[in-house]
């Protein structure tokens, strides 16, 4: 009666939307079971997508062929590039979305792909024959019959919601949690914990007074996400604001700590220590006198407001009047409090590479189901469960992405190998590589991949060799142009900058402080001509290649260096305990990771570089 599929994903996140897709478009057919249709892609915190590192990964995306990037793009109603005042490697790409228009593209994306079918219900069981996935059971008794299963439960696996004193299963505000999965799970050996996250409350916009808050507007000239061409650029935004805590909201907070959960030892999950919530803040850091507040609209036509820095699960008579002490929120009305909510996850070391599960074959974990925190993380993780899925089963080859070429890499590299105690968010200091792994160049770096997966359309890979081409062009004339001194010192004299005593070439012009792209061919303007028609992308791309040439090449070295322990195999299902010339906490780790090469078992925490020498010595000698 019901159909077979070669895909079953379990939750309708931004995990799950991703599997779907991106397994669907490759060729598998594809069952998305959620428990309500109508909160499939449902942004349940903030409405926004990027920010620091995870702008990185929301491009990396999209240059894979994954549609985070299209759909925010879609629906933001904001963007702005956050750190323009550093670095390359530090800027970072930032929408404001509309909430119900996000949820809404992927829910029309996911209708749009004839691959993609949708089981609105409760899977409560995986059917098993053996150690091997044949199925999975719905609350309702239905089995589907499928070849591989994502599980991207989010926060709903045993979800509990608190609210003061106040605590009821939920997975989100006004939603069921889901029951079954994780007995079965720890039935099979899985080992599982629990975390806890939070969200602020939401108030009506019409209520405050907007006159005491600064305005935040959008970028003079915003960006997209997606480097396709299906999007395009905002042409009108709407403003967050900014507000502050004063001592005398912590006051009316601290009235409230002897009822909260976080304090009282009801909520025994672990926190996102990047995001506290505000009673922690109070708690943590007494000596500051007020935190920052960010006031973001919940879409174009919505007077709903999300209340950014403001998390937290104090009852909520204590959330509305401490709410009312804050400037500009004299007269808030509250939309409906903030929570925290527990939820069990699985540690992610007991996952290879590809997400797969060790335990049970064909079984995948992406998201919050890992232990990260962030849509961005979680939709990076669906996309790379779904590419690994569909290709396990076709008998293709598994799909790994190095730390050196994605912050996807070093995110799922991180998980498996070091797992995590505390939701894991991204940051840019997390990947040793971010000079390489800047926002700018996902493309160049990932697009020839996802062509290859059959992801990302043609027309991508096109784009991207065009550009590549361009950039080359521009630092190749700029290698062989000069700027001589009578054309360029009236320039920098006009901006207050050092002039020059001899011509230059225009690639050291070009790093020279303050001085960009646009100031080098106005200074010599036989540039222009040369660089007509060029995109301004690639021009940005090729200062930033010159300017930051001698690090970008320190560790492109680095890397290069390191890829020689990536590359050096261990066997599958090799018995580690075996060298007893190991340390025992080395053997020890090795035998719960089980690393499939020299570089993955370098990275497991406690594993010293006499080690990864030893298990060299032993693996050279087993080949002879």
């Amino acid at each position: 009666m019901y159909p077979s599929y070669d895909v079953i994903v379990i939750g309708g996140g931004h995990a799950g939307c991703e599997a779907a897709h991106a397994a669907a478009t490759l060729g598998s057919s594809v069952l998305l079971v959620t428990m309500n249709m109508q909160t499939i892609a449902q942004m349940s915190c903030n409405p926004a997508m990027g920010g620091v590192a995870k702008g990185q990964i929301v491009r990396e995306i999209d240059a894979l062929g994954g549609m985070s990037g299209i759909v925010t793009d879609k629906s933001m109603i904001q963007f702005r590039m956050l750190n323009r005042s550093k670095g390359p490697a530090m800027w970072s790409p930032r929408a404001q979305s509309d909430r119900m228009v996000f949820a809404q593209e992927w829910r029309d994306t996911l209708e749009a792909n004839l691959n993609v079918d949708i089981w609105q219900e409760m899977a409560t069981e995986i059917v098993m024959e053996g150690d091997k996935i044949t199925g999975v059971k719905t609350s309702l008794g239905v089995v589907f019959n499928t070849k591989s299963v994502v599980l991207t439960n989010g926060t709903f696996l045993n979800g509990l919601i608190h609210i003061g004193e106040k605590q009821f299963g939920g997975g989100r505000s006004g939603e069921h949690a889901a029951k079954g999965l994780t007995e079965q799970l720890v039935g099979l050996g899985f080992e599982a914990g629990r975390m806890k996250t939070g969200t602020p409350p939401r108030v009506d916009g019409r209520s405050l007074n907007w006159e005491k808050m600064q305005e935040q507007a959008g970028d003079e000239n915003p960006e997209k996400f997606s480097y396709s061409d299906t999007t395009t650029t905002l042409t009108k935004q709407r403003s967050c604001f900014i507000t502050y805590t004063s001592n005398a909201v912590h006051d009316v907070l601290k009235t409230g700590f002897d009822r909260s959960p976080m304090f009282n030892g009801r909520i025994q999950g672990l926190g996102p220590r990047y995001c506290p919530s505000i009673e922690d803040k109070i708690n943590r850091f007494a000596e500051r006198d007020r935190h920052q507040i960010f006031v973001e609209p919940e879409g174009w036509n919505t007077c709903e407001m999300y209340i950014n820095g403001f998390s937290t699960s104090l009852p909520e008579d204590v959330q509305f009047k401490a709410l009312q002490k804050i400037e500009g929120f004299e007269n808030a009305k509250m939309f409906r409090p903030g929570y925290a909510i527990e939820y069990d996850f699985f540690p992610p070391t007991q996952l290879k590479s590809t997400l797969e599960t060790k335990l049970v074959e064909n079984l995948y974990f992406a998201g919050q189901i890992n232990g990260t925190t962030g849509y961005e993380e979680a939709a990076s993780q669906g996309l790379m469960a779904g590419i690994n899925a569909h290709n396990k089963i076709k008998e293709k080859e598994a799909f790994i992405l190095k730390r050196s070429e994605a912050y996807i890499g070093v995110l799922i590299d991180d998980l498996i190998n070091k797992g995590t105690e505390e939701p894991y968010r991204m940051f840019t200091s997390r990947a040793e590589y971010r000079i390489l792994l800047r926002q700018d160049n996902a493309d160049i770096r990932l697009t020839k991949l996802g062509y290859d997966l059959g992801l990302a359309a043609e027309e991508r890979f096109t784009a991207v060799e065009k550009k590549k081409k361009q950039i080359d062009h521009v630092v190749e004339t700029l290698r062989e142009t000069s700027i001589k001194v009578n054309t360029a010192n009236p320039l920098l004299n006009e901006k207050g900058l050092q002039p020059l005593s001899q011509g230059i070439k225009a690639t050291q012009f070009i790093k020279r402080p303050h001085v960009g792209m646009d100031l080098t061919m106005e200074a010599n303007p036989s540039l222009k001509e040369a660089f007509d028609g060029f995109g301004e992308k690639a021009l940005e791309e090729a200062e930033i290649l010159l300017k930051y040439e001698n690090y970008i090449e320190k560790e492109q070295k680095l890397a290069e260096k390191l890829t020689t322990l990536e590359n050096y195999k261990i066997p599958e299902g090799f018995n580690f305990k075996s060298i007893t010339a190991l340390s025992s906490e080395s053997r020890e780790k090795m035998t719960k990771i089980a690393p499939l090469t020299l570089g993955q078992a370098s990275r497991i925490s406690g594993v010293t570089p006499a080690d990864i020498t030893i298990l060299m010595v032993y693996l050279d000698k087993q080949k002879v």
